[in-house]
Formats: structure tokens, C-alpha cells, sequence
């Protein structure tokens, strides 16, 4: 059986996936970067730095590692140059430009080196496919105006992801009200809540859309976008119709919960065709 490393950040993916691989009965075990533990129960994981790479793949590989999942979030940690072991300096011109890069060129950087040790790096959908719903509406339906909203809010958070700084953006009534950028969905979303009202130019007309989707040309087997309950809460306290994605390319959380949470605020769920 191919034994599988779990590269866990903070948030609820890394729980569900590995409660996903258990279910599944995968090998598997637990890694994680230094001061970002995730809140995996039982991970007993294994704890790395940057600044000493190399030596953890190795410790991957003497441990029969041969597939790599990465999951959760994390910010860029602090390098402490006298750290770097002799094999581990190797890498450095290769880190040291992706971290002056985006985030999706810091990614793929990742995905390439781990490649270089011979390990099939996969995505969290191809671990747990049912984190990552079909085409379709999870609960309630979209008007016309909704739709409108949803195809200029997709139009948004493309161009913005062609220019790797987000993968989400709200609009209402035709208007963008908000794009993601580093801080988050949640701080997107806690914008809208605060200015909304006055940004809307009917009150009594549509209330907004918020749309996520994977930035164009991204790997999609790191960093998907995440929705969960939190999402829901914060969309409905900024007042909004509903929350579309692209189907296939955005990751639910507690699915259950999430659809009974949208349903009992009157806000749709859509899965969008791209």
C-alpha cells in the first residue's frame, strides 16, 4: 500500500482529510511546519523547517513516503539563515526566488522540489473526492439578477487570480463590492458586512453573490479554494443572496452542516458550471 505524507497547515482541511484517510483505512501519516500546528487529533506528526528541507524529505523517504498531500493554511515562516544545513543551502536560490514571487509561483516551487525527490505530490480532491462537490445547487435556487451577479463576479476573480492575488470576489447588483487579497475570504467578507448597505445601489434589489474559484492555470492539487461554515456565517452577516463556486475546483467543509446553516438563512448554494 502506497503510504501517504499529509503536509498539515492550520484550519479544517487537514482534519477532514485525515479523518477522510482513516475512513479510507490509507497509510498515512502527519507533517508539519514548525509553529503552525494543525489541529489533526492522534497526528503524533512530524515537525520540519524550511531551513532544513532537505534532511525532512529524506526522513519522508526512510519512512516509505511515497505520495505527498498538501493541506491548510500558512503564512510564509521567518528564515533563520544560520539554520541551513550544507544540503539544504542547495535549494536556496530556488526558495529565495519563489518567495519573492506570488503565491502560486511559491507553490509550485514546492510541488517541484518535492517532485525532485520522487514523490507523487496529489490533491486533497483526489484523496477525499466528496470534499469537492459536482455541478449543481446544494440548497435553494438563484434569480436571474443572482446569475448576472455569480458570471461578473467569476469574470472578476479570474482576472484578479491571472494576477495571483485572490481567488474570490462579491458583487451585487453588477458592482464589485470586495476582492480577496492576502488577508482572506474572511476579512473580505467582514468589508462587505461593514459597508454593503450603503455600497448597494437598491436596497430592495439583489443582495450579492459571493464567488470563489481556483486561480487560472493554477496546479490544483495545492491550495484549492475552501469553503465552510464560517464562510456561511459571514455571508449571511453581510447580508448576501447566495455563495457560487466553480464547480469542481472549491473545497466544503462539513457539507452538512454547511447546507442546513445556508438553508435556514434563505441563502443558495451553487455549484457553477465554468
Amino acid at each position: 500500500m502506497t503510504r501517504t505524507a499529509l503536509i498539515a497547515g492550520q484550519g479544517g482541511l487537514p482534519v477532514a482529510l485525515a479523518a477522510a484517510l482513516r475512513e479510507s483505512a490509507t497509510d498515512f501519516l502527519v507533517a508539519e511546519l514548525e509553529g503552525f500546528a494543525s489541529a489533526i487529533p492522534d497526528a503524533d506528526p512530524i515537525r520540519f523547517r524550511v531551513e532544513r528541507l532537505v534532511p525532512f524529505l529524506d526522513a519522508l523517504a526512510d519512512r516509505g513516503v511515497a505520495r505527498v498531500a498538501f493541506a491548510g493554511g500558512l503564512r510564509r515562516p521567518a528564515l533563520d539563515p544560520e539554520l541551513i544545513d550544507a544540503r539544504s543551502a542547495t535549494l536556496v536560490p530556488r526558495l529565495a526566488a519563489a518567495f519573492r514571487s506570488g503565491d502560486d509561483a511559491l507553490l509550485r516551487e514546492v510541488i517541484a522540489i518535492f517532485e525532485d525527490w520522487e514523490f507523487e505530490v496529489v490533491g486533497a480532491d483526489a484523496l477525499a473526492p466528496a470534499l469537492v462537490p459536482g455541478p449543481g445547487f446544494l440548497t435553494g435556487t438563484a434569480s436571474d439578477a443572482d446569475r448576472a451577479d455569480a458570471t461578473r463576479a467569476a469574470a472578476i476573480v479570474g482576472e484578479i487570480g491571472r494576477l495571483d492575488i485572490g481567488q474570490g470576489a462579491v458583487v451585487a447588483q453588477g458592482l464589485c463590492l470586495a476582492v480577496e487579497t492576502l488577508p482572506g475570504t474572511d476579512a473580505m467578507l467582514d468589508f462587505v458586512a461593514a459597508h454593503a448597505a450603503r455600497l448597494r445601489p437598491d436596497p430592495k434589489g439583489a443582495r450579492g453573490v459571493l464567488f470563489k474559484a481556483p486561480k487560472p492555470g493554477q496546479d490544483r492539487r495545492i491550495d484549492l479554494p475552501v469553503l465552510g461554515l464560517r464562510t456561511v456565517e459571514r455571508a449571511v452577516s453581510a447580508g448576501l443572496g447566495g455563495i457560487a463556486w466553480e464547480a469542481g475546483g472549491v473545497i466544503v467543509l462539513d457539507r452538512a452542516a454547511v447546507v442546513a446553516a445556508a438553508a435556514a438563512a434563505g441563502l443558495f448554494l451553487w455549484a457553477r458550471e465554468p
